[in-house]
């Protein structure tokens, strides 16, 4: 199905809904976080959900599997818009283009595949170069560039029009600059390392996990003021990330020096995945004790923890620009929960 084949009135009524928030306006949109109880759950998977994303401008929701699927749905009724096959193994990570006409896919087939949601999302391209399982992927460069991470310790960075693969250093997540500057890697080594995408320089590494780090992530700029408030800081000059770790702790960074400015501890099992609200005040993590947790990066505090399945949480995303944020499982479920 052509993702623009949806009435006028439909598309009018999305569009309004995302630039609005998608829900009734508070207040003050900062404050907004998740609470249960979720307000819809999506089955179909036959094996854990691995990522989970949401598209930039309408209300799908994507998630990838280790049953080798990848499945978009609407996200407001629930109804299971397509099916996408054609790895052969498991799907670790997917990616919206910023548009969101494109969904990039990698998986332990050692491929990443390309689909085109307006011709009813049909793979266009498939592109091969990794040794082992593809881990990570995220477009950056507005779309026309693919960032890829594996487990034979090599990221690669290809054109989507060319299929061109023209770097290669090394991992297990990805996360890209808001000003697509920076790529940030994090590995089973238990390091982050910081790239200058230009030059492919590693510009720093950062240290700290005593364990795997599952996942990293680049702070928006709007979370400075309160790391500011939170760490002692007069300024700040460069990138923050932070990390979750099988150690069971989240590391924020100074992605310059690469000095853990400060710790969050409180899960009790593995962290799997980290993410941080548009508005920058709340960072939320998902984890092995089955939990959400939602920190309040101006005191460092947990403000709220929620059990959000019945077994391992392997992955959460927040919505651009709604007030929504979703969870993955090996219960084989993902969750959507209002933020208010």
């Amino acid at each position: 199905m052509d993702v623009y084949s949806k009435t006028p009135t439909k598309i009018t009524q999305l569009q309004s809904e995302v630039e609005s928030g998608g829900m009734k306006k508070t207040k003050n949109k900062v404050d907004l976080i998740p609470k249960p109880p979720e307000k819809i759950t999506l089955s179909g998977h036959r094996s854990p959900v691995t990522f989970v994303t949401f598209h930039p401008r309408f209300s799908y929701l994507a998630s990838c599997s280790e049953d080798a699927t990848i499945k978009v749905y609407d996200w407001e009724t629930g109804e299971l818009e397509k099916t996408l096959k054609g790895h052969t193994k498991a799907v670790h990570c997917i990616d919206f283009d910023p548009k969101g006409d494109l969904i990039a896919s990698c998986s332990s087939d050692l491929t990443i595949k390309i689909w085109d949601m307006n011709d009813d999302y049909n793979c266009i391209k498939t592109l091969y170069g990794h040794d082992h399982s593809v881990s990570s992927i995220k477009f950056y460069s507005g779309g026309e560039m693919i960032a890829s991470a594996s487990r034979d310790k090599a990221i690669k960075l290809w054109e989507i029009s060319t299929g061109f693969c023209g770097h290669s250093q090394w991992i297990r997540s990805l996360s890209i600059s808001e000003d697509n500057k920076y790529l940030a890697s994090c590995s089973s080594d238990q390091t982050i390392k910081i790239w200058d995408i230009l030059t492919g320089e590693c510009k720093n590494e950062a240290k700290g996990h005593e364990h795997v780090i599952e996942q990293v992530c680049f702070l928006p700029s709007t979370s400075h003021t309160f790391i500011k408030s939170l760490c002692q800081l007069k300024k700040i000059e460069g990138p923050l990330l932070v990390s979750a770790s099988r150690d069971k702790s989240i590391k924020l960074f100074d992605g310059l020096s690469g000095q853990c400015i400060y710790t969050f501890n409180g899960h009790d099992n593995w962290v799997r995945g980290v993410a941080v609200q548009p508005m920058g005040k709340y960072l939320l993590s998902v984890s092995d004790d089955k939990s959400l947790r939602v920190w309040d990066l101006e005191s460092g505090k947990c403000v709220k923890h929620f059990e959000a399945h019945s077994h391992f949480v392997t992955c959460i995303a927040i919505h651009p620009s709604a007030p929504l944020v979703a969870t993955g499982s090996v219960d084989q479920k993902v969750c959507v929960w209002e933020s208010r």
